[in-house]
Parts: C-alpha cells; sequence; structure tokens
C-alpha cells in the first residue's frame, strides 16, 4: 500500500480520471454516454508528403530568430494615408498591372480578360472590345503584377496610368503601398465589367473623385489608417467584406476637408453609397505592413496572398519574392440574383492581403454580420477566426475582437504550421462572373490550393543552412 501511495501513479488513482480523447470522434462520444469526463483534442497529421521539408525547416537554426524579428515588424507597422495621386506617377511606359501571380493574356480568366479591355478602352487605345482585346493579343501592352510594384489592386486589379490611387505609409518603417480606388460593387472594372457605364464612371473618377480627395488630404493631413482599423473592428468590420464602419469612420475624418471642394457634394454622395470605399485604403495598409516583414532569411512568415483568377499564389519572408503557386478555387457562398455556381469563376484578387496581414477572414469573429453576405451562421465566423490562431505566430495588439475578450486578431500565417496541421488559411471573398463583362455573382469562402504551402515548405527547406 505504502509503495502505492508514493506512485507517480497516485495522484492519477486517487481521483476520477478525465480522458485526453483524439482522432476519431466515435470514441468521444462513447465515452460521453458512459458519463467519462474527458478532453476532446483536435488532431490532424501534416500534409501530406511535407515530413523531410518540414523536418529541415523546423531543424534551422535561423528561424526561431527569423520569425521574431519578421512578425515584429508585421505588428509594428503602423500605416497612415498620406497621398492620393496618378497611377502614371507610378507606373513604367506601356503597361497595366494586375491582381496575383504573374499571368500573360492566353492564361487570363474571363474577368481578368473583361477589367484589361476596360482599362484599354478607358485610356482610348482602341476603339472597341475588339480592338482592345487585340492589342491586348499581340502584347501591345506589358502586363505584370502589382505587388512587383507596391500596389494591391481588389478582384482583377487592373491599374492603367490615368487611373488614380491611394498612397499609404509605414511610419515606423517608412514603406509605402499603393491602391486604385474602389468603385463600387456591381457592374465595375475590378469584376471584369467594361460597358458605357463602367468606363463612364472611372473617367469621372480620374477627373474628378481622385483629385478632390488629394486636396481634401491635402488640407487635412495623414490619416491614421491603423486608428480606422482598430475602431472599425470595435464596430463589426472585418475589413475585408465589411467595410461599412471604416467607411464611415474615414467620411468623418474627411468629410469636412471634401466639402470645401465645389465637388465636394457629389464626391460624399458616392462614398456614402458605398460602404466597401474604404476597402482600397485597407488592403494597401496590410501590403505597407506586410512588406516590412519581408526579406528576412530563414523566415517562414507569409507575407503575400493572392489570386489572379486562375492561379492562388504565396510569397514568403525568407524566400524573397519568389511566388508559390496552385490551381484557384472557386468559393462557397451566396449569389446574386439568378446567378449560381456554374457562373462563378475562380477566386481572383489582391484583397486577401487582408487576410494575410490578420484581418479579413481571420477576423470573421469580429463581424457578425459578415455571414449574410457569405453565408454561413455566426458561430461558423467565430470558429472561422479561432482556427486560425492555429497557423499563426501572433495576435495583433492593436486589432482587438470584442466578443473574443478583445483578444488580438491571428496574424502572421506561418507555412510549418499550415503543414504541420494541414490547416489552410480561411478567406473570405467576392466572386466574380466567369464570363468578361459579367462583373459581381455572390460573395462567399475560399480555400487556397494546398501546393502554394508545401512548394513554399520546400523552397525554405533548400534554404536552410
Amino acid at each position: 500500500m505504502s509503495s502505492t501511495a508514493n506512485s507517480p501513479l497516485a495522484p492519477l488513482l486517487a481521483g476520477e480520471p478525465e480522458v485526453v480523447t483524439v482522432g476519431a470522434s466515435v470514441l468521444d462520444e462513447a465515452l460521453e454516454g458512459q458519463a467519462v469526463r474527458r478532453k476532446p483534442v483536435q488532431w490532424r497529421p501534416p500534409m501530406q508528403g511535407t515530413e523531410s521539408a518540414l523536418a529541415a525547416v523546423l531543424a534551422d537554426p535561423r528561424r526561431g530568430a527569423a520569425n521574431e524579428v519578421a512578425v515584429g515588424r508585421l505588428l509594428g507597422a503602423h500605416p497612415v494615408l498620406v497621398d492620393v495621386r496618378p497611377a502614371a506617377d507610378l507606373l513604367p511606359a506601356g503597361t497595366f498591372l494586375h491582381a496575383g501571380p504573374p499571368i500573360t493574356w492566353e492564361r487570363a480568366s474571363g474577368p481578368m480578360r473583361g477589367a484589361l479591355i476596360g482599362a484599354v478602352l478607358f485610356e482610348g487605345l482602341a476603339d472597341d472590345p475588339e480592338g482592345a482585346e487585340r492589342l491586348l493579343r499581340s502584347g501591345g501592352v506589358t502586363l505584370d503584377s502589382c505587388h512587383h510594384h507596391g500596389v494591391v489592386g481588389p478582384m482583377a486589379g487592373v491599374v492603367s496610368p490615368s487611373m488614380w490611387m491611394f498612397q499609404v505609409r509605414d511610419a515606423e518603417y517608412g514603406g509605402t503601398a499603393y491602391c486604385s480606388l474602389n468603385e463600387g460593387l456591381g457592374k465595375v472594372l475590378r469584376y471584369g465589367a467594361y460597358g458605357p457605364e463602367v468606363i463612364e464612371r472611372l473617367r469621372w473618377m480620374s477627373a474628378v473623385l481622385g483629385p478632390v480627395l488629394r486636396d481634401a488630404l491635402g488640407r487635412h493631413g495623414p490619416v491614421d489608417v491603423r486608428s480606422i482599423i482598430a475602431q472599425a473592428l470595435q464596430m463589426g468590420d472585418e475589413l475585408h467584406n465589411r467595410n461599412r464602419a471604416a467607411t464611415s469612420l474615414l467620411a468623418r475624418e474627411l468629410g469636412p476637408s471634401i466639402a470645401e471642394s465645389p465637388h465636394g457634394p457629389e464626391v460624399l454622395r458616392f462614398i456614402g453609397a458605398n460602404d466597401h470605399f474604404f476597402l482600397n485604403i485597407g488592403m494597401a495598409a496590410g501590403k505597407v505592413s506586410t512588406d516590412a516583414a519581408r526579406n528576412v532569411p530563414g523566415s517562414t512568415l507569409v507575407v503575400a496572398m493572392s489570386r489572379n483568377g486562375t492561379d492562388f499564389g504565396i510569397q514568403v519572408s525568407g524566400t524573397g519574392d519568389r511566388w508559390f503557386t496552385g490551381p484557384a478555387g472557386v468559393p462557397d457562398g451566396l449569389y446574386l440574383g439568378a446567378f449560381g455556381p456554374d457562373d462563378a469563376n475562380p477566386d481572383i484578387g489582391d484583397s486577401t492581403i487582408t487576410e494575410t496581414a490578420g484581418l479579413g477572414g481571420f477576423a470573421m469573429g469580429a463581424a457578425p454580420a459578415i455571414v449574410r453576405f457569405v453565408g454561413g451562421e455566426v458561430s461558423d465566423a467565430l470558429a472561422a477566426t479561432e482556427s486560425m490562431y492555429e497557423i499563426t505566430l501572433a495576435e495583433h495588439p492593436a486589432y482587438q475582437i470584442p466578443i473574443l475578450g478583445f483578444r488580438g486578431t491571428p496574424t502572421g500565417i506561418d507555412v510549418t504550421l499550415v503543414a504541420r496541421t494541414g490547416l489552410l488559411p480561411v478567406v473570405n471573398t467576392g466572386i466574380a462572373g466567369r464570363l468578361a463583362g459579367t462583373g459581381q455573382v455572390g460573395a462567399g469562402l475560399v480555400t487556397p490550393p494546398s501546393e502554394a504551402f508545401t512548394e513554399a515548405l520546400r523552397a525554405l527547406a533548400a534554404h536552410t543552412l
């Protein structure tokens, strides 16, 4: 008896046992039926075929310190809106930018082609869609990824010289990023529409909206974007598919300065009718924040996720500007009007920079109303956010979720955690019609291709010391 009392098992045998259950739910259910105290634990095997690469990367002596530096920069970035300016100030002559990894006209999807056609018409480089397509097919316009120029663009993300862009600067590390101005929803260029109403709106944005915003910002001074994002999360936004609060906060901040312009009333009406107006500013803020974490040797931090309607690509801090890609998936969600899944194009856009920076799908727990736009239940939004803590390296100190006790949003996707858990990032997104000229057909959730992450892991393994 005395030997049993002194045994290391004594505390276990003295009280009611609690069983840890892992794997098949049938075991947990059987114990529940017997009123046994239990603790279910989620466990997933590592992604298939990643064992050797994962072991090599985990053994890299640089990894811990490198990720500490990279994540510190990501969390410490302080995005501020400083200017609104023509894209011609930034673009090389004859170049149009697009969302996602680099792509050619031949591989471009319907909405990407539609947006490029619309941009050619807007620039006056062709008289009709057929002429625009001939110009693009012949290589008369150079196409390049937005990310290669410090730019992000929603959906097709097409930027041409006469368009205007928000300029966001990182007040902490000095980086700069840009994003186009938001057109609104429905039949708009970024969703691949290029009808007369689309071109007319773009011309007004170039002639009126851009200059009015530039002058208003000049009178007001820089706008603290990080502060607006933090406030908007407390008001029910997740800063990807819900930006109503952030847009209202921006209008409150810049409204008096905008009103001083003769065109102030029409600009304020445009902003007031467009709940997504802030999205593009938030995207530039995400870009400048993740760019601060780039190029840290040994770091496994994801610094970009993006889609061009054909490919889904990621970039990792420790591998420079190299893209790792897989096929873009079709989102699962809610559709507008008579549209359905057969009308949907595969996922498209640079707006996944929001998830990369700890917002969007990663912050859905802050925005229960988002389920009305992308589908599901409120509990699904909470579960999505909570699951992302498993694949991220930190919690954002400024971006907090009230319903989770003001816990910071999960921030800093780690390629090794994705590979070890098999859990892929949650992305919520708009859905573009697969045929050029259609526009938006819905919104929903999409899963990135695992290939992008396994390819990145193998490249990181090749870079280990």
